[in-house]
């Protein structure tokens, strides 16, 4: 697997078997071009980088405009809400703070390259908690094409932060019957990747923390 990764901010990312640095950046804006230019399979962000923040960078690379998005993890020594929520709503499937350590860094990299997403247990309660305590809108209450009841379950063990084979286990389908409804859900919901899934879940009320 190769990965992205930047030296912004006194951090670096230790080589791991499996990942390779493709290349390094010293700020947000060549973070953007090396990504668009290279395709690597995840790119890790800082959230605070000279001339372009991470939230920003994230949306470029991943955001909703983007036509052919590319997997993001923010790491960040700042836990913030605004910066968490930002990040995640600008495309990121991965945040993660600095302290996490290695054996979680990992597991996020290859997370994100599998379509899955992995949020630092620290923060996931707070952060699910401040999307939970908004109203859920009624326009958003139902996609315009109603999920099925299976999509439903899928939609709540996403949001609970199950991996595919979790959810396989737990509702007792195979993998490939879990990626084919996650797939469903993304294009129902217009959810870009599994946490704007889980986003979706808690605003519209389906998922309480």
């Amino acid at each position: 697997m190769r990965d992205h990764d930047r030296s912004t901010a006194g951090w670096s990312k230790r080589r791991s078997p499996g990942n390779d640095v493709i290349a390094q950046a010293a700020d947000g804006l060549e973070a953007v071009e090396l990504a668009r230019r290279l395709r690597p399979d995840v790119c890790l962000l800082d959230i605070r980088m000279p001339r372009l923040d991470g939230v920003e960078a994230t949306r470029r690379l991943a955001g909703p405009d983007v036509e052919d998005p590319l997997a993001v993890v923010v790491i960040t020594t700042f836990d913030t809400d605004e910066y968490i929520s930002g990040a995640l709503r600008a495309g990121a499937r991965g945040f993660l703070l600095k302290d996490a350590g290695p054996a979680l860094l990992v597991q996020a990299i290859h997370a994100a390259a599998e379509g899955d997403a992995l949020i630092a247990p620290s923060i996931t309660v707070r952060l699910l908690a401040r999307f939970a305590e908004s109203a859920p809108s009624p326009k958003r209450a139902q996609p315009v094409v109603p999920l099925t009841e299976r999509e439903e379950e899928v939609a709540v063990t996403v949001a609970r932060g199950l991996t595919n084979a979790e959810i396989a286990t737990e509702l007792y389908i195979s993998l490939s019957t879990v990626k084919f409804h996650v797939g469903s859900l993304m294009d129902k919901v217009g959810a870009r990747n599994r946490v704007q899934i889980v986003i979706w879940a808690y605003e519209t009320g389906r998922v309480q923390p």
